[in-house]
């Protein structure tokens, strides 16, 4: 029997059936939370992205234990490259050469992928993305439309480009979306305040956003 849940939330209560919820997880890759990374490298501070990882690592453990479908998210382009748009190559911080991690914002190297406390676990989508979106370029779509969702839940970095972008595209899309505001985090915190209230604004203009403890109180109690 599907469960039914209601939380707290803002602009009001958000309500999801558990069988046609999705956990996406956005970008938590080394090079984005890691010091000595690719973030770090364009002159960021990236203890405002790695100290999400406790509570996305909660929401994840829970999403487990509750059968919840969960879809990591990687942004990064081909290894020669030709994925890459000449616009974001002159802007994007020397993608493709050597960093720290390897090579910047390429797909198997070491930067590119999701940090060790948050490694994805068999059956358990990857879905690498060139772009911001989540939608962009990819066959997410098609994955939850496959697995009835009707509903995501957001987590990831940063607030305000690739978890903005991807909450964007998917109420286009007629998905209803629910970002942790806790576990989700910009370089700048004004990005990251000025994220939530673009999307909770106007009566939920694109979606609701709330705390995961919230959320994680809510899935302990059937509604």
């Amino acid at each position: 029997m599907d469960k039914h849940f209601s939380i707290n939330a803002k602009p009001y209560e958000f309500t999801f059936s558990l069988e046609k919820t999705a956990l996406v997880i956005i970008d938590m890759q080394r090079d984005f939370l890691y010091p000595g990374g690719f973030g770090e490298q364009l002159g960021n501070d990236v203890s405002t992205t790695n100290g999400i990882i406790p509570a996305v690592k909660k929401v994840l453990e829970t999403a487990r234990e509750q059968g919840i479908f969960v879809i990591h998210t990687r942004e990064g382009h081909r290894t020669d490259l030709s994925d890459v748009p000449p616009s974001k190559q002159r802007r994007g911080g020397n993608i493709g050469e050597q960093g720290p991690m390897g090579r910047i914002l390429v797909r198997g190297e070491y930067g590119h992928d999701i940090v060790d406390e948050l490694q994805p676990v068999r059956g358990e989508v990857v879905l690498d993305k060139p772009g911001k979106g989540a939608f962009y370029q990819t066959d997410l779509d098609i994955i939850l439309k496959n697995k009835q969702i009707e509903t995501l839940l957001v987590a990831g970095v940063t607030t305000h480009v690739c978890v903005q972008t991807t909450i964007r595209e998917a109420n286009d899309r007629g998905y209803e979306c629910l970002m942790l505001e806790d576990c989700c985090a910009a370089f700048d915190p004004k990005d990251h305040e000025d994220s939530i209230r673009m999307i909770n604004q106007q009566g939920g203009i694109f979606g609701w956003t709330g705390r995961s403890e919230d959320l994680l109180a809510g899935l302990s109690r059937e509604a």
